[in-house]
């Protein structure tokens, strides 16, 4: 679906961000979960109508032939507390891995590691180590947390553990952190969380907040998607602290998108390629995967050779006289991984969807209500254009929950 562009050939650099700004009453914030997690509420918008139902019915709203493109990444443990000698709490927020840089060795590694960590109340840590004991599967562990180098607003603290039995840097996470909750929910993690928190299909660990569009899916939705033949394909995006990044600069060109790690196996390229050439929609789950989808278009058109994804902020915006469909672009893509031998492609994505973006491959979207002047809103612009105001004005006059915990919708 091709949406105009909105800014002109400029790009949208110029797009002021008072422009996407609403009143969001804080009552109108979800703090929990629904009991039900399909019992959230629905906004159906298509061809420029809105409509509401509830998400157990999504099935019935799909267009025929529809795929579902979820992002199956799981959120870690990344708050850690640590007490100083002099009784100080301080809390390190682990956004990324530093060494080894990849999440799964990084997670599994039974040798010290290093992390990319925001650290609350830092003017007390003085130096030295910070020792916490934690209680694990294995026996108890001191976990030691070291400061090493500023990098870019957050610093590289390394973790080294000491236990009565070999154990890998993910269980003593598991065991000592908790789950980082998005901050405008002004409270901590409970122990419904641990479950409601995270997708009923997160299988990869990395995230430092849910891609919270999957959480209104139950067994009872995939069954009923089944029975309609909606395909399921999934992807990896580990979704970092900076979706809750605001955009304090007036105008969009001056913002910093953060960059997230992304993990596509070959054989979900291929079929996103076939469900495109059969003209049938994909659709993602939300924003991360949607980040995702774009961003192997830009990868097929512009890496050449290189088979290591790294998409810039600005990239969908720069002039490309080699522009190609979709499934021309993604067919170039999987010869490129096959000489190459990849059976999946890694990298880093700091795609910026704004208005005046043009969408290459997604066919609609499903995602939840995003905060005001955030990036998320952006994207949500980008497709539905001025629209995006309607469907907030009818979502804030109609009692639905805004944000993680809140409602739902389906954008075609």
């Amino acid at each position: 679906m091709n949406i105009p562009n909105e800014v002109g050939a400029a790009g949208p650099q110029n797009i002021a961000i008072q422009d996407y700004d609403y009143p969001l009453p804080d009552e109108r914030i979800a703090k929990f979960p629904l009991p039900e997690r399909d019992a959230s509420k629905l906004l159906v918008y298509r061809k420029g109508s809105i409509s509401e139902t509830v998400f157990r019915n999504l099935a019935e709203e799909l267009p025929q032939g529809a795929v579902l493109l979820f992002n199956d990444s799981r959120v870690i443990h990344a708050r850690l507390r640590f007490t100083t000698p002099a009784g100080r709490m301080v809390e390190i927020f682990c956004l990324e891995p530093a060494s080894p840089a990849e999440y799964q060795m990084n997670l599994s590694s039974r040798e010290p590691v290093i992390w990319h960590c925001l650290v609350g109340n830092n003017r007390h840590w003085k130096g030295g180590l910070l020792q916490s004991e934690v209680v694990t599967p294995a026996g108890p562990v001191t976990l030691s947390a070291e400061r090493l180098e500023r990098r870019e607003g957050a610093f590289e603290v390394r973790f080294s553990w000491q236990a009565p039995t070999p154990i890998s840097f993910g269980e003593v996470l598991a065991a000592a952190g908790a789950l980082p909750l998005p901050p405008y929910l002004h409270r901590d993690s409970e122990p419904d969380d641990e479950d409601r928190y995270q997708t009923i299909y997160a299988r990869q660990e990395g995230s430092v907040a849910a891609p919270t569009a999957g959480l209104h899916f139950t067994e009872r939705v995939f069954e009923d998607l089944d029975k309609r033949g909606v395909e399921r394909l999934f992807v990896t995006l580990h979704v970092g602290a900076g979706t809750f990044k605001p955009v304090k600069s007036e105008t969009i060109g001056e913002h910093h998108m953060h960059e997230e790690t992304v993990i596509v196996n070959r054989d979900t390229i291929a079929r996103i390629a076939e469900v495109l050439e059969q003209g049938r929609p994909v659709i993602p789950v939300g924003t991360t995967s949607m980040r995702v989808l774009e961003s192997l278009y830009w990868h097929g058109l512009t890496a050449a050779e290189a088979t290591t994804l790294h998409i810039r902020q600005w990239t969908p915006y720069e002039p490309h006289e080699n522009e190609a469909p979709a499934v021309e672009v993604l067919r170039q893509f999987l010869r490129r991984l096959d000489k190459a031998g990849q059976s999946f492609v890694e990298g880093q994505t700091q795609v910026l969807i704004a208005p005046g973006y043009r969408f290459r491959i997604a066919g609609g979207l499903i995602t939840n209500f995003h905060q005001p002047r955030s990036t998320l809103l952006l994207l949500i612009a980008a497709w539905a254009g001025q629209d995006w105001r309607r469907m907030y004005d009818y979502a804030l006059a109609n009692d639905f929950r805004f944000l993680s915990y809140g409602d739902g919708s389906l954008l075609l």
